[in-house]
């Protein structure tokens, strides 16, 4: 007759505190609170606990008792490995990273794919805050991470009344851009942008799409390009401009090869971020257009990638972004109003900018 097999109890906080011979707090205080402590006192209860098999206070009681997570949760509405794939994203990640370290708090990635409406991991996320990182205003996780009643900051999107929000000036970054290429002389000019709302468009952007975005940053800058031009006496409607749903270096190359192989005129792409320049570049290798000879390409975001490549850009301080978020987040019950912290950009003149050819210049295109 086979007997049920007994497993030993493990220790508790009572029963440990019962060997000790000390109270239950003073057990507490030696995970939660050591400087309430002597060192020795400290070491005997842990020393006790390893021999006895305690493993430390429960952090679901705790959490229960103290109706604190310890934990910053990070909602961005795109794949979990984004966050470690994208170098803006990484950089972002990083700060919020260094902010929770000093805080001595967590933090939880609260992924949610792009076009999902399944927002049940908001509401599960055992969280003390969200910190929002780049989504639509018509996101259903944005609006079930503000139906919490924790604290919630925005980086970059969207601009919402009475919320915390970091973000770089878009507006005045990219006329910095547009001024320089228009400045080079440019007028045949095309634009790559990242996506401009949650249904998948890769292709040419219309002029009501653009204005009808959901990613307010992007049509900020889309806006802001069109000002300038036109006030440079370039026709925004002549100038195409093609959107991609997905962030990576083959979506910007993919994207200037249609538009290039749509218009063979154009002599510079504006980029609305590093990635999608470096893709650009890439297209432009293969097409055989020197860079900044035939093709001038520019960039937003200043990330490692771009440096290296010599690509003009927007630089924007992407660590410290994530940084002043979470702290803003962490410091949010001591304040009373919404607070705005805007970031300094700068733009760098690389390699890959240059008037444009002359009718007289051989053509190297396709």
């Amino acid at each position: 007759m086979n007997r049920p097999m007994r497993t030993r109890r493990g220790a508790t906080l009572a029963s440990l505190a019962a060997e000790l011979g000390v109270s239950r707090t003073t057990v507490s205080n030696a995970y939660n609170r050591p400087d309430q402590l002597s060192p020795e006192l400290r070491r005997r209860v842990l020393e006790t606990a390893r021999r006895l098999g305690y493993p430390g206070p429960d952090p679901v009681a705790r959490s229960l008792r103290t109706r604190k997570a310890g934990a910053v949760g990070l909602l961005l509405t795109e794949n979990l490995s984004y966050a470690f794939r994208d170098p803006a994203a990484v950089g972002v990640l990083e700060g919020l990273a260094l902010a929770c370290e000093d805080a001595g708090v967590g933090l939880h990635l609260v992924p949610a794919s792009p076009g999902k409406e399944e927002v049940a991991a908001v509401h599960r996320a055992g969280v003390d805050g969200f910190v929002v990182y780049s989504v639509p205003d018509d996101d259903p996780h944005l609006a079930a991470a503000l139906s919490r009643p924790v604290p919630t900051v925005i980086v970059d999107q969207p601009q919402l009344d009475g919320i915390d929000r970091v973000s770089p000036d878009d507006e005045t970054a990219i006329v910095q851009v547009a001024d320089h290429v228009v400045g080079l002389g440019h007028r045949q000019i095309g634009v790559l942008c990242m996506r401009l709302g949650r249904d998948r468009n890769d292709g040419f952007a219309s002029r009501d799409r653009q204005r009808q975005a959901h990613y307010h940053v992007q049509r900020t800058r889309l806006a802001a390009l069109a000002r300038t031009f036109e006030a440079a006496g370039v026709d925004w409607n002549t100038v195409p401009v093609v959107e991609r749903f997905d962030h990576t270096v083959d979506d910007g190359a993919t994207a200037a090869r249609q538009l290039l192989d749509a218009h063979p005129r154009v002599t510079a792409l504006i980029c609305t971020s590093d990635i999608l320049a470096l893709g650009a570049l890439a297209e432009a290798g293969r097409r055989g257009l020197r860079v900044p000879a035939d093709l001038t390409i520019t960039g937003f975001d200043g990330i490692a990638e771009a440096s290296r490549a010599g690509l003009t850009t927007v630089h924007q301080p992407v660590l410290e972004k994530g940084r002043a978020a979470g702290k803003l987040l962490l410091g949010a019950s001591d304040r009373v109003s919404p607070k705005l912290i805007t970031l300094p950009t700068e733009l760098r003149v690389g390699t890959t900018s240059a008037p444009p050819r002359t009718a007289e210049e051989q053509w190297f295109g396709p």
